[in-house]
């Protein structure tokens, strides 16, 4: 959701040609694990335990990533970034991949030198009011104050939608989710502005949920997804593609439980996903077994929403349209051939 960036254009540019020249797979390889770049904390998307155990929709993506070129779903190093810090660190090298609630924009794919995966959750800016403020629109906040995280693209859309509906707002602006939380719950600000997924997840754990409510609106597209630099083709199309093999898999009814079983398929399609059949690993550098490796890890697509962040968790989230397009949503996989 960042717009700025501490590093120009240029020498954003710069930066992703030398570290991208080296090659992320081998440099992956040699240290032995993918240093994955997170939140500093969002509940069911990429949050650690009280071990330090990191567990989340992102996370899993992460492992993903992992098991497909290391064969192990454990060779993650999560590095927590912040709307702030997030592009730097990529763009450095500091981290492999970023994986945390970023929006697929225009700028970010072209100016700042990035190349998106996909999109792995369909979302939209909303607000969340304490519900004895008895506001049932946004339509209703004219003279709020707004909590907000600075650098992100919800900064741009607050000021687009209230400037369209001649209201106005006082922003209070924070670094990160925590911030944001402490804030609203203290009364620092009447509303706090994210994307849905991401007042889901703050209401949660807030002291009383049922307290909170989440206006009817989106005023914004935010397609999230994973990103690399550009200038590393093949990485690119590693993490790209291992996306990919969730959704085909959810599709497909490969499961982590029945994915050594389905290599026996009937189905080409399966058997190509799975490597039992032609020789799709060679073409991003892997071998045949990637794709089984990754989905194994922590299941496909819907495996790894339901246990995360579905209606049967305490974030709720139904499908919508990030169900399958075979199911009424617009999750969509390019073919395995």
């Amino acid at each position: 959701m960042k717009l700025k960036t501490l590093l120009t254009a240029s020498a954003a540019t710069l930066l992703c040609s030398s570290v991208a020249s080296a090659g992320t797979l081998d440099d992956v390889k040699a240290k032995g694990y993918i240093d994955c770049g997170v939140t500093t904390g969002l509940a069911g998307f990429a949050s650690p335990d009280d071990k330090g155990e990191w567990a989340g929709f992102d996370v899993d993506f992460c492992r993903a990533m992992a098991a497909a070129v290391l064969g192990d779903p454990k060779a993650v190093k999560f590095t927590p970034t912040t709307g702030k810090t997030r592009f730097p660190a990529l763009q450095s090298g500091e981290v492999d991949v970023l994986a945390r609630n970023t929006t697929w924009t225009f700028s970010r794919d072209t100016d700042l030198g990035f190349e998106f995966l996909g999109v792995n959750y369909y979302d939209g800016q909303g607000f969340m009011v304490k519900s004895d403020l008895g506001v049932k629109s946004a339509l209703e906040l004219d003279g709020a104050s707004v909590c907000i995280q600075t650098g992100t693209t919800t900064e741009l859309n607050l000021a687009d939608y209230f400037r369209a509906n001649n209201m106005t707002f006082t922003p209070i602006v924070i670094e990160d989710n925590a911030e944001a939380r402490q804030n609203y719950e203290s009364g620092a600000c009447d509303v706090y502005t994210t994307d849905r997924s991401g007042l889901a997840a703050t209401r949660v754990v807030l002291s009383n949920p049922d307290e909170h409510v989440v206006l009817p609106e989106i005023i914004s597209k935010e397609p999230l997804g994973p990103l690399v630099r550009h200038g590393d083709n093949q990485w690119g199309d590693i993490g790209r593609w291992t996306l990919n093999a969730l959704i085909t898999a959810e599709e497909l009814g490969v499961t982590a439980a029945n994915a050594d079983e389905m290599k026996n398929s009937n189905n080409p399609e399966i058997r190509r996903l799975l490597g039992s059949e032609g020789d799709l690993g060679a073409m991003i550098g892997l071998d045949n077994e990637w794709a089984a490796r990754a989905i194994k890890a922590g299941g496909n697509y819907s495996e790894i929403y339901e246990r995360n962040i579905g209606p049967n968790t305490a974030l709720g989230l139904a499908r919508g349209v990030n169900a399958l397009w075979t199911k009424g949503g617009i999750l969509y996989s390019p073919p395995f051939r």
